[in-house]
């Protein structure tokens, strides 16, 4: 019977193909929203001027109103992203995708022949919550670009792991922990 302290290698690949798949829709809302539009408020636009600061050169995101940016799209769909990171990192034995892997996938699948230490991919559950954050509140203070960038920066991590296996927060993460800067060392490391 495999240690309980150990999980399934394959649940966080599967999570992170769906995180991809979701990541890689906010970045395409991202590039076709407000965040990369530059001087152009739509029908705004064209109504009598009430906020003479409008200036046609400048970035949209920077001149509409704290509520149409929380509104953009692909801010709806990056808070949303976060917001199940967050659910990752504090309870991961409840995530969405732990429980529709186990509860779903698994039992389809032969038994697992590869367990890991959970500490590394909740370390980067973390690091994409992190990341997404960071594009969320520059959006929200109207920094061009922020919001894309940030969604494709996390898309980039969640595909390498997804496709490849490569989990660069759980590299991360060992690199911190070789530095002993987080988790525990073990008996090697003295």
């Amino acid at each position: 019977m495999p240690d309980p302290s150990r999980i399934d290698a394959r649940g966080p690949r599967f999570a992170a193909s769906i995180t991809a798949a979701l990541l890689l829709v906010a970045t395409a809302l991202g590039l076709v929203g407000i965040s990369t539009r530059r001087g152009d408020l739509g029908w705004v636009a064209y109504q009598p001027a009430a906020d003479a600061t409008f200036r046609p050169d400048a970035w949209t995101v920077q001149q509409v109103s704290f509520q149409d940016r929380v509104a953009d799209p692909g801010f709806v769909l990056l808070l949303v992203i976060a917001l199940l990171f967050v659910w990752g990192v504090a309870w991961p034995r409840t995530a969405p995708w732990g429980v529709v892997y186990r509860r779903l996938v698994q039992p389809r699948l032969a038994p697992p022949t590869e367990f890991e230490d959970p500490r590394p991919p909740r370390f980067a559950q973390g690091v994409g919550l992190f990341v997404t954050a960071a594009g969320l509140l520059l959006h929200l203070v109207g920094v061009p670009w922020a919001l894309p960038i940030a969604a494709a920066m996390a898309f980039v991590a969640a595909f390498l792991n997804a496709v490849f296996g490569l989990c660069l927060g759980c590299q991360l993460y060992l690199v911190l922990q070789r530095a002993g800067l987080i988790g525990r060392r073990g008996p090697a490391a003295a």
